[in-house]
């Protein structure tokens, strides 16, 4: 028993901040669970707006279209909804190394190693950032649209989700809920780049069965993809001129000139986007101006959500011949899950 104890008291001194962040995360996510009010509840509302209700009403659609025909395991998720007011409740913090595109990455029980940090507290957020930039990480922080807790809690539907498009709305269900069916330990972008793929698949999927491959719904969605699947390109292809001016580079080289550069070629990818094919231009070229403060960070994030999307599509396609539940079955004996 005094061993015991002692092992316990050994592992309280030496992940003494994890336990503290463990139960800060856990508060905040509490937190909203207990405020969170039943789907029936909300639908019964005479102030809750019609327009919002058939939203919630096509989450239980969309749902049910990804247990059936996804093999989306079965959950209580997105059974409630909690009310935001229109804020941000999460802050997610990413770091990167500054001259490699090597991210930093913080290890959890049970999850593993994971390259983002959140935070339901926007002041400890701030004073991680600031510790990551002491450290001359390159550093970013956004507040994600939802997440998975991946069974710990009942994820509700956050109300800011009812104000996308019924595609976008398929494709964010969907994508988390995926992440709730297999996550893969230690490997943060199989588990985004996967469940982007089935959340785009998926919901393409959804909108042909319930309004029709000729429909407003369907082709407003797949426009929307063709600015999109452009600027991602693009900005992966970047990453790339980042990453081969990086292996130039050395330690011993004078720090001023090696930001200097990087400033440069950073200056050049954004101009760029002005010379792309975009219905949005202005727009996306207003997005890719974030690079300049996230720098690293930036690119690094189209490459844990976007850069392993034509591996499962060829996959998908070739081997399942478009057959998504098949193809997630495949998937699911093929990588062991949290």
């Amino acid at each position: 028993m005094s061993l015991l104890l002692f092992a316990i008291m050994l592992f309280s001194l030496i992940a003494h901040d994890i336990i503290i962040y463990g139960l800060s995360q856990g508060k905040g996510q509490l937190t909203i669970v207990l405020n969170s009010r039943p789907i029936e509840d909300v639908l019964q509302d005479k102030t809750f707006p019609d327009s919002l209700k058939y939203k919630l009403k096509l989450i239980n659609e969309i749902k049910q279209f990804a247990i059936d025909s996804i093999g989306i395991h079965s959950s209580k998720n997105y059974s409630t909804v909690y009310d935001q007011h229109n804020k941000s409740i999460l802050w997610t913090v990413t770091a990167c190394e500054p001259f490699a595109f090597k991210a930093k990455e913080w290890t959890f029980p049970f999850l593993g190693t994971v390259s983002y940090k959140g935070f339901f507290n926007k002041k400890e957020a701030q004073k991680e950032i600031s510790a990551l930039r002491l450290k001359g990480y390159d550093v970013d922080v956004y507040s994600p649209s939802a997440w998975s807790t991946l069974g710990w809690f009942q994820d509700p539907i956050l109300s800011n989700m009812l104000y996308r498009t019924d595609g976008q709305l398929a494709n964010l269900i969907i994508h988390e809920l995926t992440h709730g069916t297999l996550y893969v330990k230690d490997n943060v972008t199989f588990n985004e780049n996967l469940a982007n793929f089935i959340g785009d698949k998926g919901a393409e999927n959804f909108l042909i069965l319930k309004y029709g491959i000729h429909s407003k719904q369907y082709l407003d969605y797949e426009h929307s993809k063709t600015d999109e699947k452009i600027f991602k390109k693009y900005i992966l292809k970047s990453s790339y001129r980042l990453d081969s001016l990086y292996s130039t580079l050395s330690e011993k080289d004078n720090q001023t000139i090696k930001k200097q550069n990087k400033n440069k070629l950073i200056t050049d990818i954004v101009r760029g986007v002005n010379s792309l094919p975009l219905f949005k231009k202005k727009a996306y070229f207003r997005y890719s101006l974030q690079a300049f403060a996230e720098k690293n960070t930036f690119f690094m994030a189209f490459s844990r959500y976007d850069s392993q999307y034509e591996i499962f599509e060829k996959e998908y396609l070739e081997k399942h011949q478009s057959n998504l539940r098949n193809y997630m079955i495949f998937l699911k004996n093929k990588y062991p899950s949290l």
